[in-house]
């Protein structure tokens, strides 16, 4: 049975943490204007790591302004769904809409359900705003994309690639307005060994720049198991040492002397998990 890293009717509820930007400055003035500004605003959430990927920092300000916050369960084709919608307590998270930008899973009720929200608000103003928040990594450009039904925003696998807002067209009354990803105040991934960690499984530092990969390798094969056994085709039995050493040699992933190189071999590892190709499921 695969472990997913979110909280649940079993485990209990989330863990409430501070705000901060991927460069972290104080709760960024892009973002807050975004917020501040639009009429309705979409979360993007991770359906891996939901709990990981909230901001509730950034949920509180955005209902302090009276905003009308929708949350987006996104890359629901890398988990069972079923089991997901079976151990999760959503109560926290209404609305919310599961979505899929690869497979297109929740296009037209989302697309619906911002036109009915947009609708309610009756809003005076010639266009209507709204805003797209969320982690890094998360999946917000790609969403915006298949909503606009064109390219209107540059997407790539490197978190944090969107360093701008964006504008783009949702229809003729309606503005889609994306932000950076935004992280939380206290995530030093440079200094504090946990967000280190949460940093390189949920894919807001890439593999290339991780300095203990094998590490996280070994965090998530105990958060998974026999997860990555499966996908490899190797009997490792949970240790993640055995499985970076088997890889290793397979692929000649060697030093002087043919001693593995873990690092590296760790960090293919990791580039395969932020790419998505090992599913939850």
């Amino acid at each position: 049975m695969i472990k997913y890293i979110f909280s649940s009717k079993k485990t209990g509820k989330f863990r409430k943490s501070p705000l901060t930007n991927k460069h972290r400055v104080e709760f960024p003035k892009m973002v807050r204007d975004v917020i501040e500004t639009s009429d309705l605003i979409l979360e993007v959430l991770d359906a891996r790591f939901i709990d990981k990927t909230r901001n509730i920092e950034m949920e509180n300000f955005i209902k302090a302004q009276g905003k009308k916050l929708i949350y987006i369960i996104n890359k629901v084709d890398l988990i069972d769904l079923n089991e997901l919608k079976e151990n999760y307590d959503f109560s926290e998270l209404t609305p919310y809409i599961f979505f899929s930008g690869k497979s297109k899973v929740g296009r037209a009720k989302l697309r619906l359900m911002i036109k009915i929200e947009i609708k309610k608000m009756k809003i005076s103003h010639a266009k209507s705003r709204v805003g797209v928040i969320g982690y890094p990594n998360t999946g917000k450009s790609t969403i915006i994309n298949i909503l606009s039904g064109k390219k209107g925003t540059y997407t790539s696998p490197e978190a944090g690639f969107t360093k701008a807002k964006h504008f783009i067209r949702f229809n003729k009354d309606i503005i889609i307005i994306d932000t950076p990803g935004v992280f939380q105040e206290k995530e030093h991934p440079e200094l504090d060994i946990i967000a280190l960690k949460k940093h390189a499984v949920i894919g807001i530092k890439i593999a290339e720049k991780i300095k203990e990969p094998d590490m996280v390798v070994a965090y998530l094969m105990r958060e998974n198991p026999g997860l990555f056994e499966s996908f490899y085709g190797v009997d490792a039995n949970g240790d993640s040492e055995v499985l970076i050493e088997v890889l290793g040699r397979k692929r000649n992933f060697l030093k002087k002397g043919g001693k593995v190189d873990a690092v590296r071999m760790a960090k293919e590892i990791l580039k395969d998990w932020q790419a998505e190709k090992i599913k939850m499921k």
